[in-house]
């Protein structure tokens, strides 16, 4: 099982470090308030307050033994830096953090950080790729050219072969999984059918994935 420790607490981070506690991981959440730390106690496997740029605090805590570090002290951009320093330092695989903008993600990559997210700029592209297209179910932006979404299957495509429908050659763009209820065929093969109401998870350039969604709505 994966454990993660989410540094800073505050409205993203806790919904981080809550979210991936009732899926059953282990979190360790920590924040320089102990009012935020009380307040999500119960909702994480422990709560420490804790300053994030303290390395012999963090050491102590085992973080080491950590599988991702979630950073989000995006207010802060020298407690950010600080923080991603020393977890990366102290062995932390996988290192995500959150960013104001582009300058910092800069310079978080440069220091060590794996991905940099910012999360109320994705939440607003995610809701305008919804707005344009209802059958836009999910939207994980790569870069600013090519994405992964979740499509939900046109009633056209029903009962078609992959082969069939031909996303590569008509559209650029590759599926990767079909989710079906709580079935996924991860790397469908060219004669696996689709039925409505499939999600099709896609992966390509944005522009034609957003043509695809649109032509089938």
């Amino acid at each position: 099982m994966s454990a993660y420790v989410v540094i800073g607490c505050g409205r993203f981070g806790s919904a981080v470090a809550k979210t991936l506690y009732s899926l059953g991981k282990e979190v360790l959440a920590l924040d320089m308030s102990m009012d935020i730390i009380q307040n999500i106690a119960d909702n994480v496997t422990q709560a420490v307050q804790v300053d994030a740029t303290d390395e012999t605090t963090l050491k102590s805590l085992g973080i080491r033994n950590y599988d991702v570090a979630i950073i989000s002290v995006a207010s802060d951009l020298e407690a950010s830096i600080m923080a991603t320093i020393i977890v990366k330092e102290l062995g932390v695989p996988y290192v995500l953090c959150k960013a104001k903008n582009e300058l910092q993600a800069k310079v978080l990559y440069k220091v060590g950080a794996d991905r940099v997210v910012f999360p109320e700029r994705d939440m607003g592209i995610r809701i305008a790729h919804n707005l344009v297209s209802k059958n836009v179910l999910e939207f994980v932006e790569l870069d600013p050219k090519y994405s992964i979404m979740e499509i939900l299957a046109s009633d056209n495509w029903n009962g078609k072969s992959l082969l069939e429908l031909n996303f590569r050659a008509r559209y650029g763009i590759n599926i990767v999984a079909i989710k079906r209820g709580m079935d996924v065929n991860i790397s469908p093969e060219s004669d696996d059918k689709v039925r409505s109401k499939d999600i099709l998870v896609v992966i390509g350039e944005i522009k034609t994935i957003n043509r695809l969604s649109e032509e089938n709505a």
